[in-house]
């Protein structure tokens, strides 16, 4: 298994796919065991994606210190620069977005086109939800606390009239959270990115990026609201923002997505 040793760190990642280069930053508990992962995309179709689990996840290491955003931003330069990549694009979801935000601001010279995905600022531009105030829930009471946030169409009468589908998104979400549970570090790695995560606030720098930038998100996103994605937009020189149907995983739930960040990413 390819591992990558970053200072005093060990970092997992993968590598596929051919055409011009793509790093991938994943959310909130990304792990490459478990799909959907960046390899579910079809971006190895058209790029060479590079993918990893960033520290305190998945196989990475999983110190307890107290991770910053700057640290994350770091992890991907290094991981660059271990593997012989001077520049990439760069696609970052949800708090890989954030990651990406951070990366893009300390090391704007390794980024050749930069696609933010249902993220936030933080800041004046609006946080994302704050998971981490959730962190002492029941994997049950975390999965039907968020039914209606990754999707704001999931209210209560959507959850009454669609039971069948209502129990398979629940069933989804704790899947996700109880995976690999009882590993070493696990419980540790999760906190100090929600911790990270939580004090993320890049919105006065972003007006400096002069990296060609895509913003795309959700419109029943409740976890980045349009709203964040909007405040992004306005920040950042010369983006643009697309949004579509669906909600926090919107990339899954409507196909034009995909359409619209393979096209900006293949400009030149």
């Amino acid at each position: 298994m390819p591992f990558a040793q970053l200072r005093d760190l060990a970092f997992y990642y993968e590598l596929k796919g051919v055409g011009p280069r793509v790093l991938f930053i994943s959310g909130t508990g990304g792990d490459l065991r478990r799909p959907p992962t960046a390899f579910d995309w079809p971006l190895a179709a058209h790029f060479t994606v590079l993918a990893y689990d960033q520290r305190g996840l998945g196989q990475s290491a999983r110190p307890d210190t107290l991770y910053s955003m700057a640290d994350f931003a770091a992890d991907a330069d290094g991981l660059m620069t271990a593997l012989g990549w001077a520049t990439c694009s760069v696609v970052g979801v949800s708090f890989g977005g954030m990651v990406a935000q951070e990366f893009a601001l300390r090391y704007p010279g390794r980024v050749e086109r930069l696609v933010l995905c249902c993220a936030s600022s933080g800041g004046v531009g609006g946080a994302a939800y704050p998971l981490h105030e959730l962190s002492d829930l029941s994997p049950q009471a975390y999965a039907a606390h968020t039914l209606g946030l990754f999707d704001t169409r999931r209210d209560t009468a959507w959850q009454t009239a669609s039971p069948a589908k209502s129990a398979g998104a629940l069933a989804d979400t704790m899947a996700a959270i109880t995976f690999a549970a009882g590993e070493p570090g696990r419980a540790i790695g999760a906190r100090r990115q929600l911790d990270a995560r939580r004090r993320h606030d890049a919105y006065a720098r972003l007006p400096s990026l002069k990296v060609p930038t895509l913003i795309c998100g959700g419109r029943y996103d409740g976890i980045s609201p349009p709203a964040n994605l909007e405040a992004l937009c306005r920040q950042i020189p010369g983006a643009r923002l697309a949004m579509f149907e669906g909600g926090h995983r919107f990339y899954f739930q409507d196909p034009a997505a995909f359409a619209c960040i393979l096209a900006f990413l293949g400009e030149r």
